[in-house]
């Protein structure tokens, strides 16, 4: 039987068990991933595994349960115990499968690259990777490096009718150099993610960057407190569209717990700023033609010229707020759907990063970021930070073991965004300044 057939079945048996509507999800997945540090092969581990949800409703009650046990000869018995445990549960007054939910072209996203790489050649895209990196001047150690494959196949059917699925595939290649000795080492990584090996950086070159990095951070100062622009490198800069996702999401937008809760048409960043779901983006890490509910998704402005203009919601959190789905469920098979993003993206300004800093006297470059000290609720922002000061527009000496603290409201109302956008993961920023933070050093 197919995975579609799968769990067809097993909705039949849970609406046979009193259900009276129900969804089942199935995600299956092989994973290959390598280690190699100092030229041994240190980790190599190979999975394969199925899991399989049912979510089951009984008027306004629902109930989840999950298996990793794909046996038609269970089904009835896990449908009932839905079922059971559905009829004991409080009720939901927003519980309820996503009426949007219905067949949909899943275009050319692409997503799933037809070869399959063996142990030997992740072993030498790693080795490549941490050679690469002890060659660099100035590198004395290594973490280690780490090739890694996977490919994972996701179903969802609905009692309703919905039944699509699709496959995913992942090449990944990391490396973490160490520069200088004892107490003054400094360490410092890089990597690449692809769902198609073509579209993944060069081994050798992800290591030399490490490498790079990990040196340039030797001998680092603690700057004095002060009230500094603050640029954020794009590695780091995504974090700050990943506090916007959760300032939006439905979920907390309907308990009131975020501090952008009131300020959906407002505006919250600087004319010209635009933040982009983009779930049908070409071979994009997190693409998906529908959500986990089986509604169709489609490219979504978050943020337009400054103005908030959606929420992130699923069919619950919709209900919540008076408003339809914007097909942002995500769901694994052990919990109900929740709101996330897919490729969410800020878009480019129309400096560049040199440009963006040459007017800056003293200020700060972040290159690391330590620490979850932001507050959803009232947007107060406070996270440990690395990197280097920007002194007459370039940057300078390494520094560590400051603090950089803000507010988010105000972090984003001065923000400006550099043309150096690239797509290297699922949330992406290009340089990302930020005016009048306090740097608390020595």
């Amino acid at each position: 039987m197919t995975h579609l057939d799968l769990l067809a079945d097993l909705i039949a048996r849970a609406r046979a068990a009193g259900a009276d509507a129900a969804d089942a999800v199935l995600v299956s997945g092989t994973s290959l991933s390598v280690q190699r540090r100092l030229g041994r092969t240190e980790h190599l581990e190979r999975s394969e595994g199925r899991d399989l949800g049912l979510r089951v409703l009984v008027g306004k009650r629902a109930a989840i349960v999950s298996s990793t046990a794909v046996d038609p000869a269970g089904f009835a018995a896990l449908a009932e115990r839905a079922v059971a445990m559905a009829r004991v549960v409080p009720e939901d007054p927003y519980a309820g499968l996503a009426e949007e939910a219905r067949a949909v072209d899943a275009g050319p996203l692409d997503l799933c690259d037809p070869a399959e790489p063996d142990a030997e050649s992740l072993i030498a895209r790693a080795g490549a990777a941490e050679e690469a990196a002890l060659a660099v001047k100035g590198v004395t150690n290594s973490e280690g490096a780490e090739a890694g494959y996977g490919r994972t196949e996701v179903a969802l059917v609905t009692s309703p009718g919905f039944a699509a699925g699709y496959t995913r595939t992942s090449h990944s290649i990391s490396a973490t150099a160490l520069a200088g000795s004892g107490t003054a080492m400094q360490r410092d990584y890089d990597y690449s993610s692809a769902v198609h090996l073509a579209d993944l950086e060069d081994a050798a070159g992800i290591g030399r960057s490490a490498g790079e990095r990990a040196v340039t951070r030797l001998n680092p100062a603690r700057p004095k407190t002060a009230k500094l622009p603050v640029v954020y490198d794009p590695r780091v800069a995504s974090s700050l569209l990943g506090h916007l996702a959760g300032a939006i999401n439905g979920a907390s937008v309907a308990r009131g717990t975020t501090f952008l809760k009131d300020k959906l048409g407002s505006r919250i960043f600087p004319v010209g700023i635009d933040v982009i779901d983009d779930p049908r983006r070409h071979r994009g890490l997190a693409s998906r033609a529908f959500d986990g509910e089986g509604v169709p998704t489609a490219l979504r402005n978050l943020v337009e010229d400054g103005v908030l203009a959606s929420w992130l919601l699923d069919s619950r959190s919709a209900r919540q707020l008076g408003m339809k789905t914007t097909g942002h469920a995500v769901r694994g098979t052990g919990g109900p759907p929740s709101p996330a993003p897919s490729n969410l993206y800020l878009r480019p300004g129309v400096l560049s990063p040199a440009a963006l800093m040459s007017d800056i006297v003293e200020g700060l470059y972040v290159t690391e970021l330590m620490g979850m000290g932001v507050n959803g609720i009232t947007g107060d922002y406070s996270r440990g930070a690395a990197g280097f000061m920007i002194r007459n527009g370039a940057i300078a000496e390494p520094v560590a073991e400051i603090t950089i603290a803000g507010t988010l409201p105000e972090m984003f109302a001065h923000m400006i965004p550099a043309d150096d956008l690239r797509f290297r993961r699922s949330v992406n920023a290009p340089t990302i300044r930020v005016e009048g933070m306090t740097i608390a050093g020595a």
